[in-house]
């Protein structure tokens, strides 16, 4: 079976039951993308948002906008220069995103279960070289910029 396709197949399957998973934590996975990044580069601005993510930064407002009515984030001056919001995830962010570190670890072990500890290794690999040949940024969905304007789901 052609190897492109298998990992089109696998990545659909991977990004559904991903999805499944962290919308009993009450996200979203481009949410999760967010909550990620806020939680790894705390006191960035909305502006190093829009960059890192490749989005527009009057879309980073309305998603920042939707983490902050759940809770989950909050703006803040930055000391350093008032005109600039920063973006920080608040306690509800964090416990949240320890729910989602929770979430990855059991998908990846689903995922992964039938590979030795030397595939998994070695796939990982392989999948970043391919990445970094597709010219991918590490750890954000090459999807964010088409996301629609709202990200947050709708009940």
């Amino acid at each position: 079976m052609n190897a492109v396709f298998l990992l089109t197949q696998l990545g659909t399957h991977a990004a559904g039951r991903f999805a499944e998973r962290v919308a009993a934590l009450g996200v979203t996975p481009p949410q999760v993308g967010l909550l990620r990044w806020l939680a790894q580069s705390p006191g960035n601005s909305q502006q190093a948002m829009a960059r890192h993510f490749n989005i527009q930064p009057s879309r980073v407002v309305t998603f920042v906008d939707e983490l902050e009515q759940q809770g989950l984030a909050e703006r803040r001056p930055d000391p350093a220069d008032r005109r600039v919001r920063i973006v920080e995830l608040t306690e509800r962010g964090k416990e949240v995103m320890r729910g989602v570190r929770k979430v990855m670890q059991d998908h990846e072990e689903e995922l992964l279960a039938p590979l030795s500890a030397e595939e998994r290794a070695q796939m990982s690999d392989l999948l970043h070289r391919l990445a970094v040949q597709a010219g991918l940024t590490p750890g954000v969905h090459p999807g964010y910029p088409n996301l629609p304007p709202r990200i947050a789901k709708t009940t």
